[in-house]
C-alpha cells in the first residue's frame, strides 16, 4: 500500500492578505497618478482649489471640532474650532503671494528656474489636533502641487477622515484630480511603516511621537520630522507682570494645552517670585502649595511615565484625580518647585493645564536652568517676558530652540496664530532636535526648484525661452472623469492574484470556506 503524502487539503490553499494594507497601498498608487497629472497645473487653476477646500474647511470647523473632542477626550471644542478655522483663510493667506509655481528667469545671473513638487506627501496626523494637521497637511500639499495620503491617529481615525473627505470633495469639485487628497481608513503601525517605505512615497511629513518621527526618518524616504515640546517662558523683572500673567494663563489653558508649543515650565528670579504667583492667581491659575504640588506630581508622573489620561484634560478634571480642591473657575495648575537646578519631574513635558512654576536667584541661573529643561524639547520653542532687550537676545542666544515668543502666549505664538510666524501644526526643531527643518513647515518645504546656469562670461538670450508648457491651464471637467489607471505589479499595488484572493476572501464572508 502506497502512503498518500498530499497534504494539500490539511493546509491553507490561498493566503488571504491584509485588506487594509491592500486599500492603502492602492491609495498610495491612486495619489502618485493623482500628482503626475496636477503637477502641470498653472497657478490660477491651484488657487481656485485652494480657495475652495479654505472654504469648505472653514464651514465645517465647528462641527468637526466637537467630533474631535467626542472621539478622543482631547480638549476644548471653541478652541478646536479656532485652530480649524485659522488652517483654512488664514493660512492660505499667508502663503498667498509665495509662488511656487510660475517658472523664474534671473536674467542678471543668467539663472533659469523650473519648480519641481515632491510628488506623493504622506502625511501623519496627531489624536491631540486631528483636524487642524488634516486641514494645515492638505493645504500645504495643494499649494505646492502635491498629492497627499493621511494616516490618522487611531484614535481619531474616524474625524479625521471625514475631514479629509470633506477637503478632497471640495478639491475635486474646483478641479482637481480625483485622488489628490485621501486618508487611511484604518492605520495602524505595520501600515504606515509599510506606505513610509513605500517607492511611491516622494516625502514625509511626521507629526507625532518620538518613535514615529524616528521611524519617518528611518524610512528610506525624505521626511520633515519635529521632535516633542518642553517650552519655558522667562518672566523677567522687568515684565508688565499682569499682562504676562494673563499671557500664560491663556496659553496654557488654550485647547487644554494639547499644542507641543505651549509653556511647560515658567521660571523668574526669586525676587520677582511673590508678585507673578498674585498675577496668575488673578488671571485664574490655583498656584499649589507644597502638598498640593506632591499630589499633583505623583498623579502626573506616578510611574515617572506621565500619566495619558490627563493629555487634553481640564485643570478641574485634572485636581480632581489628584485629590486638590480647586476653585470651579480655575483655568490651570501652578505646581511650584523652589529649587530650579533640580531635575524634577514636574519640569518635563505636561500636555495639559498644569505650569510649573520655579525661582532662580539671578538671570545667569535663570537662563542655565531654562537652557537645561529645554533640551528634553531641544529645537522647539520658548517665551520671554520683559522690556529688557539685551536679556531677550541673551536668552534667544543661549535657549537651544528656533522660536522665541516675546510678550504673548507661546502656544498660539509659536505656531504662528498670535505672531506673524508661518501658521503651522509641524513646527521644526532642526539640528538641536535631530530634524531637517527648523523652520515652522510650509508649502515651500515641498518644492524643489531645477536651476538651468549659464556661463556666466557668455551672453545669453534668455528671452527665447519659452516657459508656457512648464504649467497649463487644465478645464474645470466633472472629477468622475478622471481616473487612475489600473495597476497589476510593483510596490504599493494590488497584483492579479491579490485581486484574486481578495474576491476569494469576500466570497468567503457570504458563503463561507469555498474551495
Amino acid at each position: 500500500m502506497i502512503e498518500n503524502t498530499n497534504t494539500i487539503g490539511d493546509t491553507p490553499r490561498l493566503a488571504v492578505p491584509d485588506r487594509s494594507l491592500s486599500k492603502a497601498r492602492m491609495k498610495v498608487g491612486r495619489a502618485a497618478w493623482a500628482a503626475r497629472y496636477y503637477k502641470s497645473f498653472s497657478r490660477d487653476a491651484v488657487m481656485a482649489i485652494a480657495e475652495a477646500m479654505a472654504k469648505a474647511g472653514f464651514a465645517k470647523a465647528a462641527e468637526f471640532a466637537d467630533l474631535a473632542v467626542s472621539e478622543t477626550g482631547y480638549g476644548v471644542v471653541e478652541h478646536k474650532t479656532l485652530k480649524n478655522q485659522l488652517c483654512t483663510h488664514a493660512l492660505l493667506d499667508h502663503y498667498r503671494d509665495l509662488d511656487l509655481i510660475t517658472p523664474r528667469i534671473d536674467a542678471q545671473r543668467k539663472i533659469v528656474e523650473l519648480p519641481k513638487p515632491a510628488g506623493v506627501v504622506f502625511a501623519l496626523a496627531p489624536a491631540t489636533n486631528p483636524v487642524a494637521t488634516v486641514y494645515y497637511k492638505a493645504m500645504l500639499a495643494v499649494l505646492s502641487r502635491n498629492a497627499i495620503v493621511i494616516s490618522p491617529h487611531p484614535g481619531a481615525k474616524w474625524v479625521s477622515l471625514q475631514a479629509a473627505h470633506h477637503l478632497a470633495k471640495a478639491a475635486e469639485a474646483a478641479g482637481a484630480p480625483s485622488g489628490l487628497i485621501q486618508c487611511i481608513e484604518e492605520p495602524s503601525i505595520p501600515i504606515v511603516q509599510d506606505i513610509m517605505a513605500s517607492d511611491k512615497i516622494n516625502v514625509i511629513i511626521a507629526t507625532g511621537g518620538s518613535s514615529m518621527v524616528r521611524a519617518a526618518y528611518s524610512s528610506g524616504n525624505p521626511a520633515l520630522g519635529v521632535g516633542p515640546g518642553n517650552a519655558v517662558a522667562y518672566v523677567d523683572v522687568t515684565a508688565k507682570v499682569d499682562a504676562a500673567a494673563r499671557c500664560l494663563v491663556d496659553s496654557k489653558s488654550f485647547d487644554n494645552s494639547v499644542l507641543c508649543t505651549n509653556e511647560s515650565v515658567v521660571v523668574t528670579l526669586e525676587s520677582n517670585r511673590g508678585n507673578l504667583e498674585r498675577a496668575l492667581r488673578s488671571a485664574g491659575a490655583h498656584v499649589c502649595n507644597e502638598a498640593d504640588t506632591d499630589k499633583l506630581r505623583d498623579y502626573l508622573f506616578g510611574s515617572e511615565a506621565f500619566t495619558l489620561e490627563a493629555i487634553g484634560k481640564s485643570a478641574q478634571w485634572i485636581a480632581k484625580r489628584a485629590g486638590i480642591r480647586v476653585s470651579p473657575t480655575t483655568k490651570i495648575l501652578v505646581p511650584v518647585v523652589p529649587t530650579p537646578g533640580q531635575d524634577d519631574l514636574l519640569f518635563r513635558e505636561k500636555l495639559c493645564p498644569v505650569l510649573t512654576l520655579t525661582a532662580a536667584v539671578d538671570f545667569d541661573q535663570a537662563v542655565t536652568f531654562a537652557k537645561h529643561t529645554t533640551r528634553r524639547g531641544a529645537g522647539h520653542s520658548a517665551a520671554f517676558h520683559g522690556e529688557d532687550s539685551t536679556r531677550l537676545v541673551a536668552f534667544s542666544q543661549e535657549m537651544p530652540v528656533y522660536r522665541v515668543v516675546v510678550n504673548a502666549p507661546c502656544s498660539q505664538g509659536a505656531a504662528g496664530f498670535a505672531t506673524h510666524l508661518p501658521p503651522a501644526f509641524t513646527i521644526g526643531t532642526g539640528f538641536a532636535g535631530r530634524s531637517s527643518v527648523g523652520e515652522n513647515v510650509g508649502p515651500q518645504h515641498l518644492v524643489h526648484w531645477t536651476r538651468i546656469a549659464y556661463d556666466k562670461d557668455q551672453p545669453v538670450d534668455l528671452a527665447s525661452i519659452d516657459l508656457t508648457h512648464v504649467s497649463s491651464e487644465r478645464p474645470m471637467i466633472p472629477v468622475q472623469t478622471y481616473h487612475a489607471p489600473q495597476q497589476t505589479s510593483g510596490a504599493g499595488d494590488v497584483t492579479r492574484n491579490e485581486l484574486r484572493q481578495l474576491i476569494m476572501e469576500e466570497l468567503r464572508s457570504l458563503k463561507g470556506d469555498v474551495g
